[in-house]
């Protein structure tokens, strides 16, 4: 049997695709003879053959009008999109710190960025009757962090809701769409998110890893995903090898979920 994904010369957008989940998903969908553009808010200087890569604060309806016009001028079109860009900056305290601001901040980055993009590439698809994308949601939109990640979570539940209802309307007119939920992976934003927790209770990053450990009621593999984990699964999903799968939710988190 043939491991081939089957997606040479397709065209991706990978949002936050410069580092962690976003990055390895890249670099899986390039081993895989993808043509991809990656956005970030900064972007490296190291180039690879098949990459585009465009600066775009994709918090803001400019920046995803700057990123999509790019992606239909330097692609020409578009194959598969996948949706990466998230992450919290809300402070710990629960609900009584979370004001206005922190909140739109969140739902800007983890909701309304994906929503802006399908909106402006979808109808590309739409008219080629073929695309795929992949939203990453998390499984705090189940198992929400009441101290720190309420926002977050609740930010990543309407993604994963809008994701649902967005199937079910395009996926008959040749369009899967598919989550993706992570548990804790191991990248810089999640070390960062523990070594924030540690401080904030007065220890170190050691302690707010054991925090985010005790909040997620363990991890029974007994190690977070690597973000290559999550890349490998993604590239998977968005190739023709999944042609049958729309519309569902795939958790990647070591079995933390207790339910199933």
């Amino acid at each position: 049997m043939s491991f081939d994904l089957k997606l040479t010369g397709r065209r991706a957008l990978v949002t936050g695709g410069t580092k962690g989940v976003g990055a390895a998903v890249v670099t899986a969908l390039l081993d895989a003879g993808v043509t991809v553009m990656a956005s970030a808010r900064t972007v490296p200087e190291t180039k690879r053959s098949g990459l585009h890569t465009v600066a775009a604060d994709l918090t803001t309806a400019a920046g995803c009008h700057e990123l999509t016009s790019e992606v239909l001028k330097q692609l020409g079109g578009i194959d598969i999109i996948v949706n990466v860009l998230g992450g919290s900056s809300s402070p710990a305290g629960g609900f009584a710190v979370l004001d206005d601001e922190a909140w739109f901040k969140e739902i800007n980055q983890n909701l309304m960025a994906a929503v802006r993009i399908d909106r402006a590439l979808l109808p590309v698809m739409l008219e080629q009757r073929s695309g795929v994308i992949i939203h990453v949601t998390s499984i705090q939109h189940e198992m929400p962090l009441p101290e720190a990640t309420t926002a977050y979570a609740a930010a990543k539940a309407a993604l994963s809701t809008y994701s649902k209802s967005l199937s079910k309307e395009v996926t008959p007119k040749g369009i899967r769409v598919v989550r993706v939920s992570p548990g804790w992976v191991s990248t810089e934003a999640t070390l960062d998110f523990a070594e924030r927790l540690g401080k904030q209770a007065g220890t170190d990053i050691e302690g707010g890893k054991q925090i985010i450990m005790n909040s997620l009621g363990g991890i029974p593999l007994g190690r977070p995903a690597t973000p290559e984990e999550v890349g490998d699964l993604v590239a998977f999903l968005v190739s023709p090898r999944a042609g049958s799968i729309t519309g569902t939710e795939y958790v990647i988190d070591g079995g933390t979920v207790p339910t199933a």
